[in-house]
């Protein structure tokens, strides 16, 4: 996987942008993924010498937005300047170097986007007429599906509408489209993101609804004001209207010639196609360059199951940064998710990659280094004859190991294959810190002389030394606060300077000069001890129950749903006073997990009376159970209803079929006839009871 920028020599300009975040709820550990990603490739761009633009802002109209507004007794710029407030101020917490923040309510993006509406429509590409059909809110798109159906995509019920819409010429674009992905195969990454794309252009493309009359709370549509611009055709816009685009000022139309086209959207796999499909046709259609790549990072999973509000397994950024800082955070998201594919977080695996990579190894290798250069050498690095580290193998092998790593860390890491590149530098840690302990620098053998064992010392520690000087340099885009205390503990002065300078662009063995003087040792990674898993899912619960007390509207509909557990405790409890029931604890309750899914196929397994083979649908994966409730439930009646699976139950086999979950039903009557437990009101799929 690579990103698409033009070479330095060709042009030195580099542009790269977030998805742009919704602000229908706070930002939680996927958003930070994604920008995360977005920095750290913006880092290591600038310290190669380009000239970087890194974008990140907050999508803040549309009927979602608006009704969420409503439901938490506040207007709709009130609402989202709140969320969009939230995200920021964990961007800068976090340190993210973003070189610029919109929103789509400032009066420089509605500039953009009813300029870009305005051409279209005198192109011919937008016309007006009427839409009946189904529309999801969740996902602001209209969708292809029966009247009641659930949305594709997120499984939530549909709305029809039917209101007069401006549409734009889509199905002009099937033809132009598909030349456009053959022409440009590193367009859409990775290959399977791309597969789909052309698959559903391939399948035909109808014109698009690009205007709405059934709520205000948008950007009007230049001279029909009584509607406002499609979110999505609104929300593009925020790649272009960020540069100046829109704009009468010299210097944003400088901006917008410098770095337009994008060279990289950065995107959730979710919305692919609005990027890849609707984004493209917009700006072919008026005569605007087309970015030159969009990239879909795979979801990030809490415990195998999507972040998702809904869903209410949401983890906060700042629960990692509290406990173990943002550069821990950084690490584990680009070592552990193999980019492009879904990636699984938990906290105990946190800890682990912490204290094994972090820890353990970097942070001890460079303690152990800096100590030893100001015990044996006064904090000055010893001065070793200029072929010492060339012409000892020992030494000869980490110079030569070294050389490589900053060969491959770079294709690797410039190919947005950040785990492999880690993987590199981590195992030239590991080699440094064998060398180090096959040497010993700390321990004279009795018929060693003494001047022997100190030249030793010398030649060992300055090449340890140097290697940690090659590793921290390329790290830096990844563990830029670490990075820049160790920076200064081999006084070599900050880092930015080094990146501003090209020192890292021409990063190479040999630059840690004798004489150099070693700043102070100090703690890099402190060992997370046993209950830092404990203090995190601590920290998780306080800021739920906080946010419970103090949330209203669409906050509390994020995090409300786990007080729903008092009451089934309170049910338990009440039956055992009746009829015995051996009690258990709260601890005991939450390890089964309760999910809503829904029923997607329902059919009788053959000579077995008693069993439905049934698939169903969790929000972020399918599976299949076996229930026993076919003398009680016909399969037909079952298609697209929503019931309680337990989630976690280990899988097992009946008449050769595997059976992955169990349907949650109530026992009735003498015979025990099962009633499947459901809901009265709407809850999406996926979501998790407690």
């Amino acid at each position: 996987m690579s990103s698409s920028a033009n070479s330095p020599e060709k042009d030195p300009s580099f542009y790269i942008t977030t998805p742009i975040y919704y602000v229908n709820a706070r930002p939680h550990l996927g958003h930070a993924y994604s920008t995360i990603v977005c920095d750290a490739i913006a880092r290591r761009k600038r310290s190669q010498g380009y000239a970087t633009w890194f974008l990140t802002g907050t999508d803040e109209h549309g009927q979602k937005i608006e009704r969420s507004a409503a439901k938490a007794g506040r207007t709709p710029g009130e609402f989202a300047a709140a969320i969009s407030g939230e995200f920021r101020g964990l961007w800068d917490r976090m340190g993210i170097t973003y070189d610029d923040f919109i929103r789509t309510t400032e009066p420089r993006h509605k500039r953009g986007v009813q300029k870009l509406f305005a051409e279209l429509k005198a192109k011919g590409f937008i016309y007006k007429g009427s839409y009946t059909g189904q529309y999801c809110v969740s996902d602001e798109a209209f969708v292809e599906v029966p009247p009641g159906a659930p949305c594709p995509d997120c499984g939530r019920t549909t709305e029809t509408i039917s209101e007069e819409n401006y549409f734009f010429k889509l199905s002009a674009f099937e033809r132009r489209l598909l030349e456009f992905y053959e022409a440009n195969p590193g367009f859409i990454e990775p290959e399977a993101r791309r597969n789909e794309v052309i698959a559903f252009v391939r399948g035909g493309l109808k014109d698009l609804s690009v205007s709405r009359t059934s709520f205000s709370w948008g950007i009007p549509v230049p001279g029909d004001e009584k509607h406002v611009v499609y979110v999505w055709m609104d929300a593009l816009t925020n790649y272009m209207t960020a540069l100046g685009y829109g704009a009468d000022e010299p210097e944003l139309k400088a901006r917008f010639a410098k770095f337009w086209p994008a060279d990289v959207h950065l995107v959730g796999k979710e919305i692919i196609r609005f990027h890849c499909v609707y984004w493209p046709a917009f700006l072919l259609a008026a005569g605007l360059p087309v970015p030159r790549s969009v990239v879909a990072n795979g979801w990030l999973l809490f415990d195998k199951a999507k972040m998702s509000k809904s869903v209410g397994n949401i983890v906060r950024a700042e629960t990692v940064l509290e406990v173990l800082g943002g550069d821990a955070l950084r690490y584990f998201l680009l070592r552990e998710v193999s980019f492009g594919h879904d990636g699984n977080f938990t906290f105990e695996a946190l800890v682990q990659r912490y204290n094994g990579d972090l820890a353990n190894g970097y942070g001890n290798l460079v303690s152990r280094v800096v100590n030893m250069v100001h015990k044996y050498f006064g904090g000055v690095l010893p001065e070793i004859a200029p072929e010492a580290v060339a012409t000892g193998p020992a030494e000869a092998a980490i110079a030569g190991q070294a050389t490589e790593t900053i060969l491959e860390f770079g294709a690797q890491f410039d190919g947005m294959d950040f785990s492999r590149a880690l993987e590199t530098v981590w195992a030239l840690v590991g080699a440094v810190d064998g060398y180090l302990t096959s040497a010993a620098p700390w321990k004279k053998k009795p018929d060693v002389a003494d001047e022997d064992f100190a030249a030793m010392q010398a030649r060992v520690l300055a090449t340890a030394a140097e290697a940690i000087r090659v590793m921290t340099g390329l790290v830096h885009p990844i563990l830029p606060e670490s990075a820049a205390k160790v920076w200064r503990q081999l006084g070599l002065g900050e880092i930015e300077d080094a990146a501003k300078s090209g020192e890292l662009k021409q990063l190479a063995w040999g630059g840690l000069r004798a004489g150099t003087r070693f700043n102070e040792p100090a703690p890099l990674f402190p060992r997370a001890e046993k209950d830092a898993v404990e203090r995190m899912e601590n920290l998780e619960k306080d800021n739920t129950l906080t946010a419970v007390a103090a949330a209203s509207g669409t906050e509390a509909v994020a995090v409300a749903e786990p007080v729903a557990a008092a009451p089934v405790v309170d049910a338990v409890k009440e039956a055992v006073k009746h009829e015995g029931i051996a009690q258990i604890g709260i601890d005991d309750f939450v390890k089964v997990e309760l999910r809503v899914a829904q029923i997607l196929v329902a059919e009788r397994v053959p000579k077995a009376d008693k069993l439905l083979r049934l698939e169903v649908d969790l929000g972020y994966e399918q599976r299949q159970i076996l229930a026993g409730i076919a003398q009680y439930y016909a399969p037909e009646t079952l298609i697209g209803r929503k019931v309680v699976i337990v989630a976690n139950l280990a899988p097992r086999k009946m008449r050769g079929l595997e059976s992955n979950g169990m349907l949650l039903a109530a026992s009735v009557g003498d015979e025990g006839a099962p009633v499947l437990a459901g809901f009265l009101e709407d809850v999406p799929v996926g979501a998790r009871l407690r």
